[in-house]
């Protein structure tokens, strides 16, 4: 009787995780990010950037996306540039964006022997990612990746801790 009981309790808490994994997946980026409720910047960013459609539309895409709280570190002065700048908005954004699903599994394959993987961004700038053991460190501000591979319909989303700047333009 106990180890029926087990059993049936396992079964409902690992219908309930692949329910869970199941509704994520059937989410695009978009939905998945609002639905997560810790990237209402970034959502709001999208949508003043016009990319909220391309980032619901087929890809697969990529996305590397700060969090609420990684934006409150952003200069509230820098952010309001950015607002009023929709062409520098646009390639902050896009910078976070890789064309492509790529896993984590797949950084690793990727990775040189110093574990270093370059990306090409959306924005068109390459991002420099650096593997360290189980971190995983993006751009130079050295973003760490705090929960990877969130399954969307059109992708996959990496959160990470810090907004990610593209490379001065020469």
């Amino acid at each position: 009787m106990r180890n029926t009981i087990g059993r049936v309790a396992a079964t409902v808490v690992l219908s309930a995780a692949l329910a869970g994994a199941a509704q994520a997946q059937s989410q695009d980026i978009v939905a998945t990010a609002v639905g997560a409720g810790n990237f209402t910047t970034l959502a709001s960013l999208l949508t003043e950037a016009d990319l909220v459609k391309t980032l619901q539309g087929k890809g697969p895409f990529t996305v590397f996306a700060p969090t609420d709280e990684a934006f409150a570190k952003v200069p509230a002065d820098a952010v309001a540039g950015l607002k009023k700048d929709k062409a520098k908005l646009t390639g902050v954004l896009t910078y976070h964006v890789v064309p492509g699903k790529v896993m984590a599994a797949d950084l690793k394959k990727q990775a040189d022997k110093d574990g270093n993987v370059t990306l090409k961004t959306v924005q068109g700038s390459d991002l420099k990612i650096h593997l360290a053991g189980s971190s995983v460190h993006v751009g130079s501000e050295f973003a760490n990746v705090v929960k990877a591979d969130v399954p969307t319909s059109n992708g996959v989303i990496h959160v990470i801790d810090k907004v990610v700047m593209p490379p001065a333009k020469m």
